[in-house]
């Protein structure tokens, strides 16, 4: 069985460039468009991972972090944080909002895959 992605990101053509490149990968991938849909797509697809953009509208990446890790049925799935906004201190700031990996944009696609493949092995 493939493991399941959640993609949260505002851009749509964010979205479809990650959403190819993993399913060409053999992932089963879902899409959100902003916090409050991922927080939603969580609870009711239960991915294996969620990649998740740090400045989105309504509900931004950190915010919805946050609420994940609230959530004693979420705060398992790991989340990597996307952001094209590579400032000092946003590595930090992800982590502490509960982030498991950072990547900055444009992503390096081989060090995101890596990185997926080395949370979706963890047991949490």
């Amino acid at each position: 069985m493939a493991k399941k992605i959640l993609i949260a990101d505002d851009n749509a053509l964010n979205r479809e460039i990650m959403h190819r490149r993993l399913e060409r990968e053999g992932f089963d991938v879902v899409v959100a468009s902003t916090g409050k849909e991922a927080l939603s797509m969580a609870r009711s697809e239960r991915p294996s991972l969620i990649l998740m953009d740090m400045s989105m509208p309504m509900m931004n990446g950190w915010d919805a972090t946050r609420h994940l890790r609230e959530d004693e049925s979420l705060k398992h799935i790991p989340v990597i944080a996307l952001t094209a906004n590579a400032m000092m201190g946003d590595r930090e700031r992800s982590l502490e909002a509960g982030c498991d990996e950072y990547e900055s944009k444009p992503v390096d696609f081989p060090s995101l895959l890596k990185k997926i493949s080395i949370l979706t092995a963890v047991k949490r």
